[in-house]
């Protein structure tokens, strides 16, 4: 069944977190920004298949901020952080567009808070521009507004915030990529006998359950190993 819903999905929204585009929180990473933005770019021209709309929802803006700053350390004040943050952002806007546009896409940044989507006119407002700029074969990248927020940057809420947009926009899915190969019934880096969950349904008493602790601080910028670097088109590929 996941597998026929991603397959038939036409409006995507994708969320990537900083750990797949920075180099272990040292800045953005290239690259890995530029792999993604192909991968964007074949979903929304219909590379070998139908065209579909999507929505970037995308961390890195507080580590680009960092090096730009020449901050070696995570600073602990949410003050540092939201500076952090406007400078990154500068720094994270300027990649996609740059690597969107050599795939011939256009892109826009949207900056958003849960506040944002709390109100109904800002809700309504913010939905016609995506939903516009969808219309358009732009493709929307997305990051919280850190400058404007204490709570979400203190814990790291954009896996939140694309759940939001994927309701805002009406997506027919949304897809979280991470430096791990899905949900487990524990954190695999700490308990061996976790399990992989293959499929899981919202409401299941299980599912909390399964929620730990958040991972440390150091654990923010570690790095997908090179074994594992997850597709959006792997995503979405049909498995019997």
């Amino acid at each position: 069944m996941v597998s026929s819903v991603l397959r038939d999905a036409r409006r995507i929204v994708v969320k990537v977190g900083s750990s797949l585009v920075t180099n272990e929180g040292r800045g953005l990473d290239e690259t890995a920004i530029e792999e993604w933005s192909r991968q964007l770019a074949v979903l929304v021209r219909g590379d070998g298949g139908a065209p579909r709309e999507v929505v970037m929802v995308s961390s890195g803006a507080i580590a680009e901020g960092m090096k730009r700053l020449g901050w070696t350390t995570r600073p602990q004040e949410v003050h540092e952080l939201q500076a952090a943050a406007a400078v990154g952002q500068m720094g994270l806007a300027q990649m996609y567009e740059t690597k969107l546009r050599e795939q011939g896409m256009g892109s826009a940044q949207v900056l958003l808070t849960h506040a944002d989507l709390a109100d109904r006119e800002r809700y309504l407002n913010a939905r016609s521009t995506l939903l516009t700029l969808l219309r358009l074969g732009v493709v929307p990248v997305i990051n919280e507004n850190d400058t404007v927020v204490n709570d979400e940057i203190k814990f790291g809420d954009n896996d939140t915030l694309g759940a939001l947009v994927a309701n805002l926009v009406e997506a027919d899915a949304l897809i979280i990529l991470t430096d791990q190969k899905g949900l487990y019934t524990a954190d695999p880096r700490r308990d061996p006998s976790a399990e992989f969950v293959h499929e899981a349904k919202a409401g299941d008493p299980a599912l909390e359950a399964m929620a730990a602790a958040r991972a440390p601080a150091s654990a923010r910028a570690a790095r997908a190993p090179r074994s594992w670097r997850p597709s959006v088109q792997r995503a979405l590929a049909h498995r019997p």
